[in-house]
């Protein structure tokens, strides 16, 4: 809503906080800063909202917001980026929990300017540092590209980057999605961005179905309408056309193998979300 913080970000990392408290280790992420960030409001989000959710949709919700951050701090420490671009950061703890990515590595947390500015005034009432590998870049993406923004805030786009769009894609229309890829295919050759994309209803299981159907309603009711979903293929030419090359698209068996391999709880991420890396070619 205009003015106010995303209250899908604040969903989000408080479902990162309670991954940690309800989920026995070993954690796909540990983010012990998101239910801080957040501040107190996170229980009164869990209590209005967890009874709305059986417990099958609601855990693997959990596993799959966790994952998909998981999965793009992986691809970022596999290559030697000196630049990571989190589009939508929302509140995302990356710059204090992962010091030791950070060294080279210059962050640019880019946000809706209201959700910014709200994550700002925490960071600065909880007393987190912020250094000059921190850079927050305010933007609207449904307004126009960021590409104006980032080089304004210093963004070099001569020089490989880890992008990171996790989470968004799926309430941005058609046109915002592929006016975003073409601007990161404007970025230096082998540059990679990590996405996330709402998967179409004829792939989802039975829990991904009841998560939809719970979901989508509460999240028009807090002005961040669901766009319909994608099927595979469609993304696959989609990244194509923006300039990209999809070098990684992992199933949730992909994910589960990966991340959740060797629990006794059958832990897994839902099917409501698929996560995908592309490459500047």
């Amino acid at each position: 809503m205009e003015g106010t913080p995303s209250r899908t970000a604040m969903f989000a990392a408080t479902s990162r906080g309670l991954f940690r408290l309800e989920t026995t280790s070993p954690w796909v992420l540990d983010d012990v800063l998101a239910l801080v960030l957040v501040g107190p409001v996170w229980q009164q989000l869990r209590e209005e909202f967890d009874p709305l959710f059986p417990h099958p949709a609601r855990r693997e919700a959990r596993a799959a917001v966790c994952t998909r951050s998981r999965y793009a701090e992986d691809r970022l420490a596999a290559r030697a980026f000196t630049q990571y671009v989190i589009l939508g950061a929302g509140l995302d703890s990356f710059a204090w929990r992962r010091p030791d990515l950070l060294g080279p590595l210059t962050v640019f947390e880019v946000d809706h300017p209201a959700s910014q500015a709200w994550k700002l005034d925490r960071v600065r009432d909880l007393g987190l540092p912020l250094n000059a590998s921190q850079v927050f870049v305010p933007v609207d993406f449904e307004a126009g590209p960021v590409q104006g923004a980032l080089g304004a805030a210093g963004f070099d786009w001569a020089q490989p980057a880890m992008f990171c769009w996790t989470g968004v894609a799926p309430y941005l229309t058609a046109q915002a999605i592929e006016s975003t890829l073409h601007t990161i295919a404007a970025a230096a050759p082998s540059s990679e961005v990590v996405f996330s994309y709402r998967a179409e209803d004829a792939v989802l299981d039975d829990t991904g179905t009841e998560y939809a159907r719970i979901y989508t309603p509460i999240a028009a009711s807090v002005g961040e309408p669901l766009q319909p979903g994608w099927p595979v293929s469609e993304i696959d030419r989609l990244v194509s056309r923006c300039g990209l090359k999809v070098v990684d698209h992992p199933t949730r068996a992909d994910l589960q193998q990966r991340y959740f391999a060797g629990r006794t709880d059958g832990l897994r991420p839902y099917t409501f979300e698929t996560l995908v890396t592309a490459r500047v070619i």
